[in-house]
């Protein structure tokens, strides 16, 4: 597995791409009405923002944290198979599961996690 990605979860795309640009990062001004933007990152890694409405699109009940930040980390697994068994193995070993693995409708194997301190992990394959 690897760390790869970096989510934001955010309340106003426009705003918050403004705020990214003005630290350097060339998201392009035509992202700003997309519910969902990738910028990758030097070495490789991506940053990405979400709207509220994308999250709630496959997690209804998500809800913005209280006195915390909106920051989600995501592990790309080598397989689908290998989502569903760190996620046990998590489990297993007393964290806790938000969402147990499915199979998301944007073609990936997908789950999510706490971690301590109760920030999201997510963890995800594509579905090959």
């Amino acid at each position: 597995m690897r760390l790869n990605v970096f989510g934001l979860v955010v309340a106003d795309m426009p705003r918050s791409l403004a705020f990214y640009r003005r630290l350097g990062l060339d998201v392009p001004a035509a992202e700003d009405a997309s519910p969902h933007v990738e910028h990758v990152l030097a070495g490789g890694v991506k940053l990405t923002w979400d709207t509220i409405e994308t999250i709630h699109s496959f997690d209804p009940e998500w809800q913005p944290p209280v006195g915390g930040s909106r920051i989600g980390l995501a592990f790309e697994c080598e397989s689908p198979a290998e989502v569903d068994k760190v996620y046990a193995e998590l489990l297993t070993a007393g964290y806790e599961g938000h969402k147990e693995p499915w199979d998301a409708f944007w073609g990936m194997r997908y789950a999510v996690v706490h971690d301590p301190d109760g920030n999201g992990v997510d963890l995800y394959a594509g579905n090959n």
